[in-house]
């Protein structure tokens, strides 16, 4: 499989980092991890000359079995005064294609270049786009001089160019940024949530950390630093909002009103008794559980019994619906991301993760349809 192989490559880079870091049983241990995912001569030559000498042949700077235009960014100074974590980060490969894309990115004048989308672009298109570059630019995926960089740029543009006001005012001012003569009504344009939480909305299934951070112009800004500025804004603002958001509270209270002289459901298909609902029932064909009231058996029977059975079934198979959709979708999200990025073991997670609401979904169709 190409993920496997991709992931057996990066695994060899790992263990000549870490021979070069005098690392001998941890590029040992990659190098076995290589051949098990993707048996290759190159590995295998390594471990053999690991076994006699305890370092790899040429060791001293040229490509091993050459394996194509990577390069090595190797930071100045004596090792010894750098950390491990940073003896590593200076060693990580990336590729010449890799680097032109950041410095493509880098060259962007405003946020539709840096998308690579048309100033009429649909909200899908942005989607598309960010979803394309993101994963390409992810540090996981892309190590080269200035690519988180390019990430953050990259989750910046789509951050602002999806919120409807924010890309209207970006549209109406951001231009001007290249014209420092001309007044200048605005600030800058800024992102309210971190590049990394997007990508996980995205692709992992998650939601933002409370600790959000703002990146501006490249640079990241705690959103603390900003929050005395908008207390004002929120003191101007708040009367307008007050008098915009008055017709909205009124139909709210009107409803609230008119909910509390209806009758509560006569059923809940909560999976143990609630407030009001103790009493378990099936319903007559599919045998889905409910609850109901005290008063259920004096008050339905006949064709209301059957039409609540009917009613209790159509809301059950609509949950199942819905249920099966966000299953689908966090699997394939898995899928998807374990494929990119050549992840076998997020692959297995993905695979082996199952979709209950889809399974039971399938049984009520046959019974339906038999």
């Amino acid at each position: 499989m190409d993920s496997n192989k991709d992931e057996a490559e990066r695994c060899i880079k790992i263990a000549l980092i870490a021979v070069n870091s005098n690392q001998p049983d941890k590029a040992r241990k990659f190098l076995e991890k290589a051949q098990r995912l993707f048996p290759t001569n190159q590995a295998q030559n390594l471990l053999d000359s690991l076994a006699q000498n305890g370092k790899p042949p040429e060791e001293n700077g040229s490509h091993v079995n050459g394996e194509g235009p990577t390069m090595r960014h190797r930071g100045q100074g004596d090792g010894a005064d750098a950390s491990a974590q940073g003896a590593t980060d200076s060693a990580k490969p990336y590729t010449a294609e890799q680097l032109e894309a950041v410095r493509k990115i880098k060259s962007c004048k405003d946020y539709y270049q840096i998308l690579g989308v048309e100033k009429t672009a649909s909200e899908e298109d942005l989607k598309k786009a960010y979803r394309k570059l993101a994963l390409k630019f992810h540090p996981d995926k892309n190590q080269a001089p200035g690519a988180t960089e390019a990430f953050k740029a990259i989750g910046n543009a789509y951050a602002v160019l999806s919120n409807t006001e924010k890309r209207r005012q970006y549209d109406q001012y951001g231009e001007e940024r290249t014209h420092p003569t001309r007044q200048r009504q605005h600030r800058d344009f800024e992102a309210d949530i971190s590049p990394e939480d997007l990508f996980n909305m995205f692709f992992g299934g998650g939601f933002p950390s409370s600790n959000v951070h703002v990146y501006r112009n490249g640079r990241m800004h705690f959103a603390h630093h900003n929050r005395q500025e908008r207390r004002e804004q929120q003191r101007d603002g708040g009367l307008a909002l007050f008098v915009q958001l008055m017709p909205i509270l009124i139909l709210i209270i009107v409803s609230a009103l008119s909910q509390m002289m209806v009758t509560q459901p006569p059923y809940s298909l909560s999976y143990r008794p609630s407030a009001g609902h103790i009493h378990k029932r099936h319903t007559s064909h599919l045998k889905v559980t409910f609850y109901v009231g005290d008063r259920f058996n004096e008050e339905y029977s006949g064709t209301n019994l059957k039409a609540v059975d009917r009613s209790v079934e159509e809301d059950y198979i609509s949950n199942l619906r819905n249920n099966c959709w966000k299953e689908k979708q966090q699997k394939e999200g898995l899928l998807y991301r374990a494929r990119y990025f050549g992840d076998s073991e997020l692959y297995q997670r993905a695979q082996r993760m199952g979709t209950p609401s889809c399974s039971r979904l399938s049984e009520i169709q046959v019974m339906l349809d038999g």
